[in-house]
């Protein structure tokens, strides 16, 4: 990668605003139904104990409840806890909400998800000064014509993956500001993890080659990224982690799944499709950590003892517009489990 091709941070500069919303989809039900606020909530797929957690306030994240958490276990952790089934329109209009919010005060560069936006900052906003009260005035607008339960953390840099990484230092309704140079001090304590893009099967290989924090991945250089890597996006990783904006890399087609073996006792098809969510969910959180989108959903089993296909794997495919959250990918895998359980003519 040709290092003029890329975009150095001026000194004392910001080009990126991000904004992520805070647990987006409970606070949307607390929003929608005060009842619901300051109480422990779950955002569930169906309203059954055997399922697991879409999105959780952060009244229920502090029992320790999160995406992808068993609702029967959640419930033992958090008696309290309140149930509520997802609503994707809802959470759809408040988005649509949102997004005109942030427009009357800058417009949205690029939708990254439901509930993260991006937004590149012109000269008179690069001031970090200015950048900030331009977050603010953000946010008082969402509070005023969105709602009070619905927070955001604005993260500000000079590019997106700093800009981004700002939001997750403060949360909920956090405001940071993430220059090059304050990084590797205020990140070198941090998890491989908390880059976005460095999941448990890329961390592995860093910790094989001796890097245990980002302390220890700041003190690589580019050539020893590239070869933990594998290439290119090493480098990538080296210029941006130190504040470059790089020109977009091309996106290859990629696959991301999860599959899982499972225990007899989980194999009745009530269980098995609580896993199948719980696959769907990781495969979706890796995507989203790529900055992926999905147009295709394939569920593939090996099926036994069904009048028809003792032993055979079977695979099915849903074709969608694009879609990287949790509430759409279940519904497409909801249809596609029934879709199976109605071939095979699966009745436990």
């Amino acid at each position: 990668m040709r290092s003029d091709h890329a975009t150095f941070p001026l000194p004392g500069k910001v080009n990126w605003l991000f904004l992520d919303m805070n647990s987006y989809f409970a606070s949307c039900e607390q929003q929608a139904e005060p009842r619901l606020r300051g109480k422990p909530v779950a955002v569930v797929p169906m309203m059954t104990d055997a399922t697991c957690a879409i999105a959780a306030s952060y009244e229920a994240k502090a029992f320790g409840i999160k995406t992808g958490t068993k609702i029967y276990d959640a419930k033992r952790m958090c008696p309290e806890l309140i149930c509520v089934p997802a609503r994707h329109d809802l959470y759809v209009d408040y988005h649509q909400q949102f997004l005109k919010a942030i427009d009357r005060h800058i417009p949205v560069t690029e939708v990254k998800s439901i509930d993260e936006v991006a937004c590149e900052l012109d000269k008179v906003q690069q001031n970090p000064d200015v950048a900030v009260q331009l977050a603010r005035d953000i946010k008082r607008t969402i509070y005023r014509d969105v709602g009070e339960a619905i927070r955001c953390s604005i993260g500000l840099s000079t590019n997106g993956l700093l800009a981004k990484i700002a939001t997750d230092l403060q949360k909920p309704d956090g405001l940071v500001t993430l220059m090059p140079q304050d990084a590797p001090g205020i990140l070198g304590k941090k998890p491989l993890t908390f880059i976005p893009g460095i999941g448990p099967g890329m961390e592995k290989r860093l910790l094989r080659a001796g890097i245990y924090t980002l302390a220890d991945l700041y003190r690589l250089d580019m050539k020893h990224m590239r070869k933990i890597w594998g290439g290119v996006v090493g480098e990538r990783y080296w210029y941006a982690l130190r504040g470059v904006e790089l020109p977009t890399d091309p996106v290859q087609k990629r696959v991301v799944g999860h599959s899982h073996v499972l225990d007899p006792e989980w194999r009745p098809v009530a269980l098995a499709e609580v896993v199948a969510r719980r696959l769907l969910l990781k495969a979706a959180s890796r995507m989203r950590r790529y900055d992926m989108d999905a147009t295709r959903l394939t569920l593939s089993m090996r099926m036994e003892n069904t009048p028809y296909s003792q032993g055979a794997r079977y695979a099915i495919e849903a074709h969608f517009h694009r879609a990287c959250d949790n509430i759409q990918l279940i519904r497409h895998l909801q249809h596609l489990w029934h879709e199976m359980v109605r071939h095979h003519r699966i009745t436990r």
